[in-house]
């Protein structure tokens, strides 16, 4: 190789293009598969004994369930029909026991869970609702054995759970909730939390977005009532506003914003849940007198026997009959600071009694001077009226503790993060896995 290079440099050469050459003619010079012969073979094949399957799904039993929700028009026949049961005997037992038509029969919104057999036939039946006390519930239970039936009813832990949600506004905040399948309670609290910093009346836009974490009380896995909001961001006219729920030791609990300031304030912005503001106030032509004059107060629009709340605590200083403004409360938050409340239909509150901040203190009426059913609410500050609103958001929360302040901004991670799960719900509420 070191005299003649060229040479062996050829010769390789040669070499590799002939191999090349003979592997491609071995391969084209193969039989072609189109020309090959086919045997088609057939076999009786022996299907396995239908007999014994049928024996077999004959002897295996399949229950079903169904739940349904029992209305106050509802009778045992009309419920056990809903639940898909037709069973005479099972609707005989219970439309003749005592606790059944008590529990049942004009109850409406109890939830109720049937196990029913192949025919039909009642198997075991369920009812859960509510308990006086907020942590627990009641559960009715009928089951058949034995060809018998036994029922008792019990109380029972209802089991906490979270459940994200996330909004927007198109018309309303109760629409809103609404399209995301969250509950309207859950909008109540939202409204309540954020009573100091958004005029729920006025100041809502559309395209305004919410993002909720709130807890669900569960009873035999079933949502039974909703429990209290643990976290919310609300973004209105183009800011953020977010709230945590905490508690400190030996506190009562509360609202916070995430850098530890109260959300609660002395006073709430409206002595109304759900209501609009038909006068505000300012100027304006008086509706029965027909001048121009300065409206003193705020009047809330709603229909008659709407509740009216104590905007913040206090003692009843007056409840009765006052001239023009028909049933009135007047409530003395001490300080020189009294609210009035107008045209009320009822008064749940005397003179006298204490009272908490968003306690009923009656109800939306038209007595006195009054065009339709509407709530007149005044502030006076030492007898010198001033706009409600305006004093509800000037009123201040308190500040965490420092020995708080650790768990706090613990509490304040963890729910950083749900905020975010919840906004990346979209438009749609579902449950946390715990």
């Amino acid at each position: 190789m070191a005299h003649h290079p060229k040479h062996v440099t050829a010769l390789l050469a040669a070499i590799l293009l002939g191999g090349g050459g003979g592997a491609y003619a071995v391969a084209a010079l193969g039989p072609d598969p189109a020309l090959l012969p086919v045997t088609q073979l057939v076999q009786d094949v022996e299907p396995l004994p239908l007999a014994p399957q049928s024996d077999a799904l004959q002897a295996h039993s399949f229950n079903l369930y169904r739940s349904e929700v029992t209305r106050s028009s509802d009778t045992i026949d009309s419920l056990l029909g809903r639940l898909g049961i037709n069973d005479p005997e099972a609707a005989a037992y219970l439309r003749n026991h005592a606790v059944v038509r008590m529990e049942l029969l004009g109850r409406g919104g109890r939830h109720v869970t049937a196990e029913a057999n192949a025919q039909h036939g009642l198997v075991a039946l369920t009812a859960r609702w509510s308990a006086e006390d907020p942590r627990q519930f009641r559960r009715l239970v009928v089951q058949r054995q034995y060809g018998r039936f036994t029922i008792w009813v019990e109380n029972a832990p209802l089991e906490p759970s979270l459940r994200l949600g996330s909004g927007t506004l198109q018309t309303s905040l109760f629409a809103a909730v609404d399209d995301a399948g969250i509950p309207d309670e859950v909008a109540l609290q939202l409204v309540d939390i954020f009573a100091g910093e958004i005029d729920f009346h006025r100041g809502l836009r559309r395209g305004d977005r919410f993002h909720v974490v709130y807890e669900t009380l569960e009873a035999d896995g079933e949502p039974l009532r909703t429990g209290r909001v643990v976290s919310v961001e609300f973004r209105n006219a183009g800011r953020t506003l977010q709230a945590v729920w905490f508690q400190e030791p030996g506190k009562p609990g509360g609202y916070y914003s995430l850098d530890g300031q109260s959300m609660e304030r002395a006073y709430l912005a409206s002595p109304m849940q759900v209501s609009r503001v038909t006068s505000g106030f300012a100027m304006r032509m008086h509706p029965i007198h027909q001048v121009w004059r300065q409206h003193l107060g705020v009047d809330y629009g709603a229909p008659t026997g709407t509740p009216v709340r104590a905007v913040g605590q206090g003692t009843v200083d007056f409840a009765g009959s006052m001239g023009g403004y028909g049933n009135v409360v007047i409530i003395d938050h001490g300080r020189g600071e009294t609210t009035l409340y107008g045209h009320l239909s009822r008064i749940d509150v005397r003179m006298g009694q204490a009272v908490a901040r968003g306690q009923n203190v009656g109800a939306v009426g038209s007595t006195g001077w009054a065009t339709g059913p509407h709530l007149h609410f005044e502030f006076r500050d030492n007898g010198v009226h001033k706009d409600p609103q305006m004093v509800a958001r000037r009123s201040q929360g308190l500040e965490l503790s420092a020995a708080s302040r650790p768990a706090f901004n613990a509490t304040v991670r963890s729910m950083r993060l749900q905020l975010e799960a919840a906004n990346a719900a979209g438009g749609a509420a579902f449950a946390l896995a715990r």
